[in-house]
């Protein structure tokens, strides 16, 4: 993304009172619906003699050292998916370390009815054991299977498989191990008895099920009774067998034979029998969270020995690496569904736009994810950026349209545009919430392809375009949220569209903007030369030479100063150059540090772009010797000078300034911007160059301060501090604010704070309780 813009034809005028005219007319309804993609909901009937299955192979890459390693799974889709999907690569954050996984198109396969019931069982066994732990549930799953496929019901359907490897090809599915499910001992042992057999070891063993081969429970899946335990079986113990001492810790020595009569009342019939060696199953767990720990030690580390009598037979063959390489699919999943939502979203944005430009879909879904997923995506830095935009947008069009209007009717007319309300209605009105992830990914909650069980779906059809998504149940979305990823959208399509297509959305969305050029009409009467040093101003401003120095005199010009030569003060300038400099300076942080986090880069707008930094850099330049008004604003600027010069000058930016100061020096940096923008015609970059100087040193994340209110609330977080609602007043143009925490229900910490506005009010009070708590 460029910081000088691209002209586009004109679109519509802004129609603020249109745009607005049923805002608030219905309250926010917070409960929303939960979208899913249609291309994972489709209905089965079993008369079907064949369905065609788009497959693609999910390939692991563990990057850490672990016994037990990862195999590839075959995903089935009934939809081919779009590329920016099928091509995916995400990284797992394992508590081991991260495992990149890559997306792979690999064959479209035709399978029978009874080759997907097949399927359909394995995934379904797979994933209830992975999830639950236990089989008590999954014989009614399993009947409901048979059921919904009969009747057509329309469900999450698309296939989960083990990949076959290399000797098992041509198939890409393990079918072996797809059929583990439907185990039946009198149909392996009558083919196995012949195969080779560890030492010690008959070649065959006595199971819950029957005799069985020992190839066939050396990877295999079973079941405790006695315990109500699963085990993945890894192999056989060479020299332990029922009559081998058992040492437990700290316990007197024993035979396995005596600790199962002693402990569970079993007497075991063939204690001459080999024992197996067991591994706990893997648990389930979200795997998208960034920085995930692993708090709580981790079973399936540890092995168990058990008497084969004691095991019942689930699934053979099963590997335990086929086991274990499940246990991520969910996190997958859940990720490949989030991808498919933006998809959608984008296609809904885009059914009708002829330009051709690519809008990468992971920039969506980073656009509609919040930080409430705790993953390693999240919408703050497009919303910084998007919001940025919008402001910047929202004020050229309103200023150029509006002529006639002052500062204070411009505000109020961009207030009804931008607000967190107004965003949230055009959210509303376009079906974004349905899109919006709010809430960390819960496995339990993910539903398993092909299980009927409690997923329902209503089908609903997308505006503006005839495609058509499920709804699976309602979740509270807050109306900021809504308008968080309205801005946030915004950000995506500009970082990777340009300005063309933000404009696109914005214009799609609700918000009739455009960037054309239309001339600013002002009549002076008095040469600007005779007020102001138009030549020494122009040498501040990195020797910009104004083609119409009349902009200049206006944007020096305070209201207090009024001549009848001059039509107007610096307001109106003042309003479109702090939008314009709130752009280009988010913009310049956004491509100078691209890898940064997202918390990072709003910390760094902030402390650039505000009063306070704006009024420093005035008076560095001196700035406001050449402003034109009253004695009684001189009288105020010369005190905020006196107060400024107590301050260092090597920055001008941060939080330092904890005094009041004169409006007008920030003003004045803002209009001057603004002026420049409208006599270069809307050239943001004239703009950016020449004030850039009197804002350097810009900031970077080494030389950020850090922010005080963020400090306060990620302190009073990690200390588990309750935080009650501050109390904010303004009295005769003194702000107060009070913060109060709370810790156990004891008020540990209540201060309150003075100043020329809320926003320096709450840095002086964060900053207190901070040098308090940290005993500075």
């Amino acid at each position: 993304m460029e910081i000088d813009g691209t002209q586009q034809q004109s679109a519509a005028p802004l129609l603020v009172e249109e745009a607005t005219q049923e805002l608030g007319s219905e309250p926010y309804d917070d409960e929303q619906p939960s979208y899913v993609p249609a291309e994972l909901v489709k209905p089965w009937c079993s008369n079907d003699a064949s369905a065609l299955y788009h497959c693609y192979l999910i390939q692991m890459k563990p990057n850490f050292c672990y016994d037990i390693p990862v195999n590839d799974i075959v995903l089935g889709m009934r939809s081919e998916l779009d590329c920016d999907v099928a091509n995916m690569t995400i990284d797992l954050e394992v508590g081991r370390g991260t495992i990149t996984v890559n997306f792979k198109k690999a064959a479209e396969i035709h399978l029978s009815s009874e080759q997907v019931l097949q399927c359909r069982r394995f995934q379904i066994t797979i994933f209830r054991i992975l999830l639950d732990h236990e089989l008590q549930n999954l014989g009614k799953v399993l009947e409901r299977l048979c059921l919904g496929q009969n009747l057509g019901i329309e469900s999450i359907d698309y296939l989960l498989l083990p990949a076959a490897r290399m000797h098992q090809r041509p198939s890409i599915i393990d079918w072996e191990c797809v059929t583990s499910v439907s185990f039946r001992c009198e149909e392996n042992s009558e083919y196995h008895v012949d195969c080779s057999s560890p030492k010690n070891c008959s070649g065959v063993l006595h199971t819950k099920n029957g005799m069985v081969c020992t190839c066939r429970i050396q990877n295999s899946l079973v079941y405790t009774p006695h315990t109500g335990l699963l085990y993945c079986i890894t192999g056989l113990l060479d020299d332990l067998n029922g009559n081998s001492l058992l040492i437990p810790r700290g316990r007197r020595a024993r035979t396995y034979k005596t600790h199962y009569e002693e402990k569970h009342g079993i007497k075991l019939r063939f204690d001459q029998q080999l024992l197996l060696k067991g591994k706990h199953i893997f648990k389930v767990q979200n795997y998208l969270q960034s920085c995930r720990q692993q708090t709580e030690r981790d079973s399936s580390h540890t092995s168990v020995e058990l008497p084969p009598e004691l095991c019942s037979i689930v699934m053979s063959p099963l590997s335990v690496s086929n086991l274990y390489s499940f246990s991520f699919v969910p996190s997958i999943m859940h990720r490949l569904e989030s991808l498919l939502l933006a998809v959608n979203l984008k296609r809904m944005v885009l059914d009708r736009w002829t330009e051709n430009v690519t809008i990468p879909a992971i920039k969506v879904l980073e656009a509609i994810t919040t930080k409430h997923c705790k993953e390693n995506l999240h919408l703050e830095s497009l919303e910084t950026l998007g919001d940025s935009f919008l402001k910047y947008a929202a004020s050229q069009q309103l200023f150029k349209t509006c002529q006639n209007d002052d500062e204070g009717d411009l505000t109020v007319k961009r207030e009804k545009i931008i607000s967190n309300d107004a965003l949230c209605k055009f959210g509303c009105d376009r079906k974004l919430p349905g899109f919006i992830r709010n809430e960390c990914f819960d496995p339990k909650s993910w539903i398993i392809p092909g299980d009927y069980s409690g997923s329902s779906f209503l089908n609903e059809e997308l505006p503006f375009n005839e495609r058509n998504i499920y709804i699976r149940g309602r979740r509270k979305v807050k109306g900021k949220r809504v308008a968080d990823v309205v801005e946030a959208l915004i950000g995506a399509f500009l970082s990777t569209g340009g300005e063309i297509a933000a404009i696109y959305f914005m214009n799609w969305v609700g918000i009739k903007v455009d960037l054309v050029h239309i001339p600013y009409e002002r009549h002076f009467q008095v040469q600007p030369e005779k007020l102001i040093d138009v030549r020494h101003l122009e040498s501040l401003l990195n020797n910009y030479s104004f083609r119409h120095p009349h902009l200049l005199l206006e944007a020096l010009t305070h209201r207090s100063y009024m001549l009848p030569q001059i039509p107007g003060c610096y307001e109106r300038l003042e309003f479109l150059g702090d939008a314009v400099l709130d752009y280009v300076i988010t913009v310049y942080l956004y491509n100078k540090y691209p890898g940064m986090s997202p918390g990072v880069l709003t910390d760094m707008r902030s402390a650039s772009v505000n009063n306070n930094c704006y009024a420093l850099s005035a008076v560095k330049a001196r700035l406001h010797e050449h402003i034109l008004a009253s004695d009684n604003v001189h009288s105020n600027i010369a005190n905020t000078v006196n107060n400024f010069e107590r301050l260092s000058m090597e920055s001008t930016f941060g939080w330092e300034s904890e005094t009041s100061f004169s409006e007008a020096l920030a003003d004045i940096i803002e209009s001057i911007a603004g002026a420049i923008f409208v006599d270069s015609e809307y050239d943001k970059n004239a703009v950016f160059q020449s004030i850039r100087p009197l804002l350097e040193p810009l900031v970077s994340p080494e030389t950020m301060p850090l922010n005080p209110v963020r400090e306060f609330h990620d302190y009073c977080q990690k200390m588990q501090y309750i935080m009650k609602k501050p109390v904010k007043s303004i009295q005769n143009g003194v702000a107060t604010r009070t913060i109060e925490v709370e810790a156990n229900g004891v008020v540990k910490y209540t201060y309150t704070s003075t100043a020329s506005n809320n926003d320096t009010a709450k840095i002086l009070a964060c900053k207190e309780f901070l040098r308090l708590s940290k005993g500075n």
